[in-house]
């Protein structure tokens, strides 16, 4: 299996794609899942409620983010590789955020969840057939494949890892 290709995918997630190396869903799992959980597990939790500007997210807000996305994109690949034919809808990750309730949360409980949803998103990209990998559906206006979705999950985690070391740790 070969990564996405053009027209698998909206153009906007083209960024996170290039982020990853890997060309299977094995490689992926394997060259990036363990380095996510460890770097999120090594968030300092005097850090847990910094922001590197005014109205910028917290370190929570930011992890909060990351696990939100993936569940979508997760419950995306989840409906196409079925093939319900549903289109499904974009969501808003300012509203999302807006209503996320991190502050209460320790850091740590965000951290723990980060690592759950990642093992359950493992587990469920290395159960899919090629088949099932190849389905395409319609998300947020964009026709995009599930195949597509792994790597853009990983994608997006990659770049947030990035924009947490350069601006936040």
């Amino acid at each position: 299996m070969a990564r996405p290709n053009q027209g698998d995918f909206g153009p906007f997630y083209q960024k996170y794609i290039d982020k990853t190396k890997s060309e299977t869903i094995k490689e992926l799992i394997s060259n990036n899942s363990s380095i996510l959980n460890h770097f999120v597990n090594n968030i300092p939790e005097s850090k847990a409620e910094y922001a590197y500007a005014e109205d910028k997210w917290t370190v929570k807000d930011l992890l909060q983010h990351m696990i939100d996305t993936e569940r979508i994109m997760i419950y995306r690949a989840l409906t196409i590789a079925r093939k319900d034919s549903v289109p499904l809808p974009g969501f808003n990750e300012n509203e999302y955020a807006a209503n996320a309730n991190t502050h209460p949360r320790i850091l740590q409980s965000l951290k723990e969840e980060f690592v759950s949803v990642r093992k359950a998103t493992d587990h469920f990209l290395l159960s899919l057939s090629e088949e099932q990998l190849q389905q395409k559906g319609i998300a947020n206006g964009n026709p995009i494949t599930v195949k597509a979705l792994a790597f853009i999950v990983y994608g997006h985690a990659l770049h947030h890892k990035q924009i947490l070391e350069e601006r936040y740790l």
